[in-house]
């Protein structure tokens, strides 16, 4: 007997809904049945591209019996509740960064969740990047030797509306929390933080509280360093790097451009496609190679995918972020 796909609800019809549907559908073992979001044409729109069901009533995910795991994609503030609701239902579930954008409402499921009987997961999908995976790979395999530096380079090409940005929770939160992730993910827990944050160009950012331009310093509790470098703007596309630095050598991961062909002319010397302009292609392959490792961790009882702890503590590290860089002070956690 053929093994019956894991049936999937995606809530949010968003972008990142409209990505994570795209990955259901691309990955084997896996069925789109259900797309909620409170538009009733965005839902439609959706879900009719894969030929799956909507509503705009997230009642019904948790109600109709239909999904055995969902996908929340849902404005951040939505995403505590949907997990505990999920975890009721018996429900799987891979949830969107941030966890919250309050660490003490994010902790007010942290027993229900770590003694949930389904998988409970944090999308932090540039783990996933194969050119980071691969990285980390090696830096594990003792490659460079002891990990002493790890640089970390992550700029927008364009900073999302105003409006967006009065509901994100700050460029910490929302666009940060990434690189946060990620450092945790390679140099462990982290004892001090230090930013200087300014606004560089963007009055609308200023006018909500924010700031647009930032480099934060963190270090890890045995001493790795790690500096992360953010702007909410790029003229050239989509900013994301990676340096690890150790004792035995250094690997580094550049921008990547749709193709590797170079150009070279009499008004060039050598020229490049222009990099992949938004996380949307950038991380493209991350977002699939998560979702196959949440099918996996729910038919194995493995946790392969971050988890709800990781989700709180890169948001404790955006909340020191914040506090550093409207302070001076450094963070010490």
């Amino acid at each position: 007997m053929s093994k019956k796909n894991l049936r999937i609800g995606v809530i949010g019809a968003g972008r990142i809904g409209i990505v994570h549907s795209g990955s259901v559908n691309d990955t084997a073992g896996a069925e789109l049945v259900v797309v909620v979001d409170a538009i009733e044409e965005s839902a439609a729109k959706l879900a009719n591209q894969y030929g799956a069901k909507y509503t705009t009533d997230v009642n019904d995910i948790f109600t109709k019996g239909d999904v055995d795991a969902i996908i929340v994609g849902s404005p951040t503030p939505t995403h505590v509740d949907l997990i505990s609701r999920s975890i009721d239902a018996g429900i799987h579930v891979l949830c969107e960064k941030p966890v919250d954008l309050d660490i003490n409402r994010a902790n007010t499921i942290k027993d229900k969740v770590a003694n949930s009987k389904t998988n409970v997961s944090i999308a932090f999908n540039r783990r996933y990047d194969p050119n980071f995976a691969a990285v980390y790979a090696r830096v594990k395999a003792g490659e460079l030797g002891n990990l002493e530096q790890l640089v970390l380079t992550s700029r927008d090409p364009a900073p999302p509306p105003q409006s967006y940005i009065a509901v994100s929770g700050g460029i910490f939160r929302d666009q940060v929390i990434h690189d946060f992730d990620i450092a945790r993910y390679f140099v462990g827990d982290i004892a001090e933080v230090s930013t200087f944050a300014t606004n560089a160009f963007s009055s609308e950012i200023k006018a909500e509280g924010d700031f647009d331009t930032a480099i934060t310093n963190l270090r890890s509790t045995d001493g790795k360093l790690v500096s992360i470098i953010n702007s909410r703007h790029s003229s050239y596309g989509y900013d994301q790097r990676l340096e690890a630095f150790g004792d035995k050598g250094m690997l580094q991961v550049t921008n990547v451009a749709p193709t590797s062909v170079r150009s070279f002319k009499s008004d060039h010397s050598e020229q490049l496609d222009p990099y992949l302009n938004f996380f949307l292609e950038r991380y493209a392959a991350s977002y699939r190679k998560e979702l196959a490792l949440f099918i996996e961790s729910i038919e194995t009882g493995k946790q392969l995918n971050p988890t709800y702890e990781d989700g709180c503590k890169a948001l404790i590290l955006a909340d020191a972020a914040t506090e550093s860089a409207k302070t001076g002070k450094v963070v010490k956690l």
